[in-house]
């Protein structure tokens, strides 16, 4: 075992911010000792964040400080939350806990949060254990979301622990895991909604206060700062479910503990990314409605904000809050639209013809079901520098199903026409760039965890990671 006055991890200068909120917000936890403790997955790319090179941290400094969890104090948080549209106010960590908090090198305050580390006050009838496929599948689902783009957390590190586990929706026994998440706060939406439920405004104000201190410094002087939050958390919102669209990803089970206060996209259970295009695309196998489906996503995220002013109405008039809820569908519509023109390869979205290209690329995207990945990804393959000839454009050597690609061309190649020569290599840039080769389908995961089970080869898994991370 290493020592730990010599692991980097324990020397990290952590900061108390939700410890100093009280325990009316989170319970004192202990973790789990486990058979067994094999790092599978380091995030060496988060190190610098840490202010850390992968040269100086050891495995065995990992397992020790993300497998053991001997240093700092662990809190499990309270929460409640509506699944499903119904409310629960018998949720909160179950199988996890905050396990400590670190300002970046960029300035910003960070989580480290557990999963899969043991039972708490709120597991109820679970085992509080994370298993070996969840977390490869978080891994796997949070890297690919972050070099989409997307506004997401991240994992640090995955452990595999030793444990046989039974569940309803993986082959049983099957292996257990340990995993860290590395994200921008462990606070919910179902925070707030807690202390609804509890009657306790003056818990609601000292949380609001609290997240604006460390999550929107930029209003903490504002006399009118409670309303600026709820307008910024709005926007932030807009842009990332603007961003999981455009990504092409659903994220599954949109409960409104599953929706961060920060506007960052966390928790990955049964996520999908869409094949094709195809709004009514479910996620979870058990969303027999298809209440979080692809394209009900914008519909729920901003659903989820308009109960969250229930709370929020405590502290904060239902004028000030509805007129922060107003801009959602202005958000939305300006981030998803710029997205969409980056993935075709524009820089900006002024356009005359932007709005009906978007509709058009969707409405042939949808009409085809060409891969949903793969078309965006061959635009820089096929894109052609003879851009001024309109027949010899682009997609010259791609074979489309029959459908009206003619209008489609001929839109392109307008908005190409206000654009100087010069930037035509730009675009090409911008098609690789937004566009990685490698999409993270279903049988893409189903093909790296499968030398897992069998042969315990995690060679196509780390190939997959490393695919993934330079934008392969």
């Amino acid at each position: 075992m290493a020592d730990r006055f010599l692991n980097p991890f324990f020397n990290l200068e952590y900061v108390r911010a939700i410890e100093d909120l009280g325990d009316d917000y989170y319970d004192q936890v202990s973790a789990a000792e486990f058979p067994e403790y094999i790092l599978r997955f380091r995030n060496d790319r988060i190190l610098p964040l840490l202010g850390l090179s992968h040269q100086s941290v050891e495995d065995e400094h990992f397992i020790e400080a993300f497998g053991h969890f001997p240093q700092n104090k662990c809190l499990a948080l309270r929460y409640h939350g509506y699944q499903f549209g119904e409310y629960n106010p018998y949720l909160g960590d179950g199988r996890g806990f905050l396990y400590g908090q670190v300002r970046g090198t960029d300035g910003r305050l960070y989580d480290f949060g557990t999963k899969g580390s043991g039972r708490t006050p709120y597991s109820r009838t679970a085992d509080g254990r994370l298993t070996l496929k969840g977390g490869v599948r978080e891994v796997l689902g949070a890297e690919a979301l972050h070099y989409l783009g997307v506004n997401t957390s991240r994992c640090l590190s995955l452990i595999e622990t030793g444990e046989a586990l039974w569940r309803g929706d993986e082959p049983s026994p099957t292996r257990s895991s340990v995993m860290v998440r590395f994200s921008q706060s462990h606070i919910r939406f179902g925070t707030f909604e807690r202390l609804r439920y509890l009657k306790r405004p003056d818990l609601i104000k000292k949380l609001l206060d609290h997240v604006i201190e460390y999550y929107y410094p930029e209003i903490q002087n504002s006399e009118n700062r409670y309303a600026e939050f709820y307008a910024a958390l709005v926007e932030r919102i807009a842009l990332l479910t603007a961003q999981w669209m455009a990504a092409g990803f659903c994220h599954g089970v949109l409960n409104t503990d599953n929706m961060s206060i920060t506007g960052e996209s966390f928790d990955y259970g049964p996520y999908g990314f869409i094949p094709t295009y195809n709004p009514n695309f479910i996620a979870a196998y058990f969303d027999y409605g298809g209440r979080y489906s692809y394209g009900n996503q914008p519909y729920i995220c901003r659903l989820n904000l308009e109960m969250l002013q229930v709370p929020l109405s405590m502290v904060i008039s239902y004028l000030d809050l509805d007129a922060g809820l107003a801009k959602f569908e202005e958000h939305y519509e300006r981030y998803y639209i710029q997205l969409m023109m980056n993935k075709l390869g524009f820089h900006q979205a002024h356009f005359p013809e932007t709005r009906e290209f978007v509709d058009k690329t969707l409405e042939l995207l949808q009409e085809t079901q060409l891969g949903y990945h793969d078309f965006f990804a061959s635009l820089s393959e096929n894109f052609n520098h003879g851009w001024r000839d309109e027949s010899s454009l682009i997609l010259e050597n791609l074979e489309l199903p029959l459908a009206d690609w003619t209008t489609w061309k001929q839109l392109y190649h307008q908005i190409l026409l206000q654009l100087p020569i010069e930037e035509m290599e730009q675009i090409r840039y911008r098609l690789q760039h937004y566009n990685p080769k490698t999409a993270l389908l279903r049988p893409v995961i189903e093909s790296v965890w499968e030398p897992i089970t069998n042969e315990n080869n995690w060679e196509p898994f780390y190939q997959l990671v490393q695919k993934i991370q330079t934008r392969e």
